[in-house]
């Protein structure tokens, strides 16, 4: 497959992801969410790690372009999507943090020990659920 075509590809489906995800975070239940998110994967398959590069590299492009409609959440649920239907396993992980007299909530997709899409806010966060794949030790 060309390169062209397989960018476009990808582009398409992390569009459509976003689209989806942003929907599911307005109208479905959170505890509907994640439980989907935390379902086992009905296959595992092996996987080339391009394929994670190719999944967050269009995740990230798509959110960047259209930054309103795709925060940390739906960017999360997206890539985790295209990961499970790859049967990728990642996991889902929500943190907050305190900023001045609010919670300021945060969301990102981990592979093993590796994040694959949003940045873990470093010691600012305090990660407060996991959903998918447990973290091994």
């Amino acid at each position: 497959m060309k390169l062209r075509t397989r960018r476009r590809l990808y582009l398409r489906e992390a569009f459509v992801a976003l689209v989806l995800a942003r929907i599911a975070v307005r109208v479905v239940s959170p505890v509907r969410i994640f439980a989907w998110a935390g379902r086992p994967l009905a296959r595992t398959s092996r996987f080339a790690a391009d394929e994670i590069d190719w999944i967050a590299w269009a995740v990230e492009t798509v959110a960047a372009k259209w930054p309103m409609a795709a925060p940390c959440l739906p960017s999360a649920l997206a890539a985790h999507a295209m990961l499970r239907r790859r049967g990728i396993a990642s996991r889902i992980c929500l943190a907050v943090a305190r900023e001045q007299q609010e919670l300021a909530g945060h969301a990102w997709v981990e592979l093993g020990n590796g994040k694959i899409i949003g940045d873990t806010g470093g010691d600012r966060f305090t990660r407060i659920a996991e959903f998918g794949v447990p973290k091994t030790v």
